[in-house]
């Protein structure tokens, strides 16, 4: 039997592409992997996080008309080392937790940033058993 082998990547169409690549660079360390025209003209741009195979491809195509995000639908998810620090490195950017930190007990927790176009990130500290919320 045949069956997928790995996921490849994950797409979120967005109305200002660079606005949006800028987020994911400067607030979460993403690289640019690649950046090409489809056949169809929509202007892609794929992003890597160092640690993954996986990558993130934003794709804006205004002959779609404008992207309506509805709220809580979908979100990407990342592990950092330290919540806390996390935290200070979004202040210096002038930017905050939209949700959380929502801390247990083991030392693991989760909190929430929204990025451009509407979409949430979700952001995981792993506790001392390796597991996240």
């Amino acid at each position: 039997m045949s069956k997928v082998k790995k996921l490849l990547h994950t797409r979120y169409r967005v109305d200002d592409l660079e606005r949006t690549v800028t987020f994911y660079r400067e607030v979460l360390g993403l690289e640019e992997a690649r950046r090409h025209t489809s056949a169809r003209g929509s202007e892609l741009v794929f992003l890597k996080t160092p640690g993954s195979e996986e990558l993130i491809e934003l794709c804006c195509f205004p002959a779609e008309g404008p992207v309506k995000v509805q709220p809580d639908l979908t979100h990407l998810a990342f592990e950092v080392d330290s919540l806390e620090d996390f935290g200070r490195h979004l202040a210096r950017l002038g930017l905050k937790y939209s949700d959380g930190p929502h801390m247990d007990p083991d030392g693991s927790g989760i909190a929430f940033i929204d990025a451009p176009e509407g979409y949430e990130v979700e952001l995981i500290q792993m506790g001392k058993s390796g597991a996240g919320c």
